[in-house]
Order: structure tokens, then C-alpha cells, then sequence
């Protein structure tokens, strides 16, 4: 004889009279799967990804998986984020795009990234950070030496960081690749940016010598086809400690400039076996756009 059932109790044949098996207690529905970032529609997932940092995008994102790595790639999510990323800049841009057919990952992508309008392009122009072993050595004659000082000469300089040349020769020169930097071929030959150099020092230790600034803009091949090279400026004896800059701006740049090589050179007259020379206290190489 079946045991009488209490009000709210059910057994496995009460539980049969309500479409459920027999043995099988009644379970709660299960929840709905939330769809993941790889359930959505490519167009939104784009729009999600474009939000997120590009360095973020670049470094981490693009090696989640294929399908995230394709987007990071692809140059209709740079296209998304560059007007609200760059809106000073996109009235220009826009006007330079390179194709969106390209092959690889999307050069606007590293654009985004490294920021190279306003920043100066040169690695360690103070020597920051074992600065020489960013720089080639041109000379075999010659010894650099980072020191701090108060240089209070300069304007908003104070306990820089800075290369001291030594006795004899003094040759050492950085060459930028500006694509690598992030800047693209359509927009370097668009007639819309400038390239600003710069060299600040110092002739505080009264010795006579002779420096000289050089800057190239060269073609793919490396072949010049432009410079800045002003005349040798000599540091005679006896002259009160003194801060100079030598600039330039590259205006109108010809078609075909892609890389920059920027050269420093002292000849010491009095090749003293000491720490002795001019004080290299600062370089830059800025691109900047042209705004209309």
C-alpha cells in the first residue's frame, strides 16, 4: 500500500501525471547562455573594441584569437576611431588615407598607438637611460659622457640630463624611419606636414672648439633629398657659459621622404686628455601637421 502524500509532496508516479518521467524529479529551466564577445556581429564588436585604448588594441587584444586579431587589424576600425581620437588632426587626415586594401595589419593602427605628431621622434636626446647606445658613433676619437646639471640657462631646464663631449672629435647621428615611427607614405607626401629640428647646448667650459648640427631627409634608398647644415659655429676661449639652439623647419617637403638623419659633430682645437667640451643639453625632431 503507497504511504499517503502530505499536502506539497509529490512521488515519482504523481510527478509522471504532470508530463514529467517517471524517477524524474521536476528541474528549474536552465538560464539562457549570455552571448560572449565572440557571439556578437563582427560590426559590433568593432564598435566595442574601437572604445579601448590602441595600445591596448595592438599589444593585447590582437592576440586573443584570429577573428579579434583580424578587427585590430583591419582598417575600418582605425577608420571608426581616428576622428574622435585625432579631431584637430582628421580634417587633414581624412584627406590622405592610405588604401584600405593593404595588405598586413593597418599602419593608421601603429599611427594611433605611437602618436608621433608633437612628440619628438628622437630616442634619448638628453641621455636618458644609456642614452649612447641609442646614437651611432661616427668617430673613433672621441668619448661621450652623461652628467646632470643645473642649466639654468635654458628656459623650464633644471638638473637635465645631458652628453658632454669629450677632447678631439665628437660624430655621433641617429637616422628616424619615419614609417616605423607611424607616419604612412600618403600622408608624408600629402604637401601637409613639417618636419621641426632643434639642438640645444651649451659651451660653458671656455675652450675653443667648432660644432656643427647636420640634417638630411632622405628617400627609401636613403638618397638626400634635403638638408639642413648651417655654417661651423666656433666656441672660442673665454666666452661667459652661454645656451644656444640651432633650428630649422622642413616646409614644402618633396615627395619621397621617408626616413631622417640627424648628426651632431665637434672638433676640439685644443684636444685636452680631459672631460672637457660643449655640453649637449637637448635635441628634437618634431612632425607636425599643417592645419588649414
Amino acid at each position: 500500500m503507497q504511504a499517503a502524500t502530505k499536502p506539497g509532496e509529490e512521488t515519482m508516479c504523481t510527478s509522471a501525471s504532470r508530463n514529467w518521467p517517471v524517477g524524474v524529479c521536476s528541474l528549474k529551466p536552465e538560464p539562457k547562455e549570455t552571448p560572449g564577445p565572440n557571439q556578437l556581429p563582427i560590426e559590433m564588436l568593432r564598435e566595442v573594441l574601437s572604445y579601448l585604448p590602441p595600445r591596448m588594441l595592438i599589444r593585447h587584444c590582437r592576440l586573443v584569437c584570429r577573428r579579434w586579431r583580424d578587427v585590430v587589424d583591419d582598417w575600418d576600425l582605425w577608420r571608426s576611431i581616428l576622428p574622435w581620437k585625432h579631431p584637430n588632426l582628421w580634417p587633414v587626415i581624412r584627406t590622405c588615407l592610405p588604401p584600405a586594401d593593404n595588405p598586413g595589419p593597418c599602419i593608421l593602427g601603429r599611427f594611433c598607438e605611437r602618436r608621433p605628431i608633437g612628440r619628438n621622434l628622437l630616442r634619448s636626446p638628453r641621455g636618458l637611460g644609456g642614452g649612447s647606445q641609442k646614437w651611432t658613433v661616427l668617430s673613433r676619437e672621441d668619448d661621450w659622457t652623461e652628467e646632470k646639471e643645473n642649466l639654468e640657462v635654458m628656459p623650464r631646464a633644471y638638473m637635465q640630463t645631458s652628453f658632454l663631449s669629450s677632447y678631439r672629435r665628437y660624430h655621433k647621428k641617429q637616422v628616424l624611419d619615419l614609417e616605423k615611427e607611424g607616419l604612412w607614405r600618403e600622408l608624408l607626401d600629402s604637401g601637409n606636414i613639417e618636419i621641426c629640428v632643434s639642438d640645444w647646448r651649451n659651451d660653458r667650459q671656455g675652450i675653443d672648439c667648432i660644432y656643427q648640427l647636420t640634417v638630411h631627409l632622405l628617400d627609401a634608398n636613403q638618397a638626400i633629398l634635403d638638408h639642413f647644415s648651417p655654417l661651423p659655429f666656433p666656441i672660442r676661449r673665454g666666452r661667459n657659459s652661454v645656451s644656444s639652439r640651432a633650428s630649422h623647419v622642413f616646409s614644402n617637403i618633396k615627395k619621397g621622404v621617408r626616413f631622417v638623419s640627424f648628426e651632431r659633430h665637434i672638433w676640439d682645437l685644443e684636444f685636452r686628455n680631459e672631460q672637457y667640451g660643449v655640453c649637449l643639453m637637448n635635441s628634437t625632431v618634431f612632425v607636425r601637421v599643417c592645419l588649414p
